[in-house]
């Protein structure tokens, strides 16, 4: 429990309302109660938490009051993120190297670091202080894993990977499996070996089942606090840039390159050896098959300029009805050929 003076201490903001009033939980502004604390960023919803019950709104600066109490930020869904933290239960993370781990030769673990029940470790891998590796996980051989880095059950860490400090490895993902290369020969496909690796940087985020291929020569690199959702898979030599999001179900082709700050949303992908520029959002199933210039906002099939690609679906939404008025036009044009060769055939 917190009072709302320790949650507006919390968050940095202004609070209006009874310092005491104690907060028991967080809930989103549909479902909070007396004993709950939201949060609301736009006018629907302000609108909903001035109908609501919530005991207390996180809200903008500059927004009317809403008949409740309120702490005033400047930024809402980043001051609730940190209550929700605040809230969030203990995780029951693993203490200590577990009698069932499989540790090999030459392996460095670093001061408070915890491996779990049946996780594996590789020869000649080091990990950092205070990692914590959930039961289950396998870490292969010669790999490097930062300070504070948490790996979540069943993730799977090939060899010669290197992991920065503070990165988050959800269930289920693979870093460093080969990559999808094959050549031709006689009716048959001869797999080409990938010797590279993988390097992912500090404050990344790898999520659930999502994988990342190893370089066929050289790095497939996951740059400084990028997050990539679940269900995203990241070819070999792909180069993603610092704080580039990419939401579930996306893919990138071998060598695509993805600068700073780019947002891909759900479902979208990036054809091999194309850069898209710092900056860029792609829209949610938008397919880049060309470089996007720095700063753009493109969606479809294939991403184009959004305006532009908005014209587009407006126009197909269109198509029945200028194929009927093509039609119309066609029998006119018939009817007036046949006018045309009778009045001719009629003539002296």
């Amino acid at each position: 429990m917190y009072t709302l003076a320790q949650l507006a201490e919390l968050v940095g903001g202004q609070l209006e309302g009874d310092p005491a009033q104690p907060v028991l939980g967080a809930a989103s502004v549909d479902e909070a109660g007396p004993e709950h604390i939201t949060f609301a960023s736009n006018g629907k919803a302000l609108a909903k938490a001035r109908a609501g019950r919530a005991g207390c709104v996180i809200i903008p600066q500059d927004a009317a009051g809403i008949g409740r109490p309120v702490i005033r930020v400047a930024n809402p869904r980043l001051a609730f993120a940190k209550v929700l933290e605040a809230f969030a239960p203990e995780p029951g993370a693993p203490e200590g190297v577990h009698e069932t781990a499989v540790i090999g030769s030459d392996v460095e673990i670093g001061e408070g670091t915890a491996v779990g029940a049946y996780a594996v470790i590789g020869s000649g891998t080091r990990l950092g202080r205070g990692v914590i590796v959930y039961p289950g996980v396998y870490i292969g051989r010669d790999v490097e894993i930062g300070d504070d880095t948490v790996i979540y059950p069943r993730a799977v860490i090939m060899d010669r990977v290197r992991v920065g400090r503070r990165v988050v490895i959800q269930p289920g993902a693979v870093l460093g499996s080969d990559g999808f290369g094959f050549v031709p020969e006689g009716g048959r496909h001869v797999r080409v070996p990938h010797i590279g690796t993988v390097v992912v940087e500090d404050d990344a985020e790898i999520g659930v089942h999502t994988a990342v291929a190893r370089a066929t020569v050289g790095v497939t690199r996951i740059g400084r606090g990028t997050k990539l959702d679940g269900h995203v898979y990241v070819a070999h030599n792909v180069q993603l840039g610092e704080n580039v999001i990419i939401a579930g179900m996306s893919g990138l082709a071998g060598s695509a390159r993805v600068e700073d700050g780019v947002t891909l949303a759900g479902q979208t992908g990036v054809a091999g050896h194309f850069t898209v520029g710092a900056g860029t959002v792609v829209a949610a199933r938008g397919f880049v098959a060309s470089d996007v210039a720095p700063g753009s906002l493109v969606s479809g099939f294939p991403a184009r300029p959004h305006a532009e690609n908005m014209r587009i679906l407006a126009a197909e939404r269109r198509l029945p009805e200028l194929l009927k008025a093509v039609d119309r036009l066609e029998q006119r044009v018939t009817e007036l050929e046949s006018r045309m060769l009778a009045a001719g055939a009629e003539a002296p």
